[in-house]
């Protein structure tokens, strides 16, 4: 274990730890690289999201209303 990593306890469900620790086991990894690699995809998603509406920050809004109503009037619902 590194000498840079941080320790804490972390509570979950019966049947999550059960899953983790049969994927643990076929993986040859430990609980801790399992959740760590999770969490580092969730927010890697998360940064994306962020991007994604920095990137359209400037884009004009629309009501939920206008949009059905252009939709129906489309043809497309």
């Amino acid at each position: 274990m590194s000498a840079l990593t941080k320790r804490s306890t972390v509570y979950f469900d019966p049947s999550i730890h059960n899953i983790l620790k049969v994927k643990a086991l076929e993986s040859s990894r430990s609980i801790s690289d399992l959740v760590n690699e999770a969490l580092l995809h969730e927010l890697s998603e998360d940064a994306d999201d962020l991007e994604a509406f920095e990137q359209r920050a400037a884009e004009p809004s629309i009501s939920f209303e206008v949009l059905v109503k252009a939709l129906k009037a489309d043809g497309k619902i």
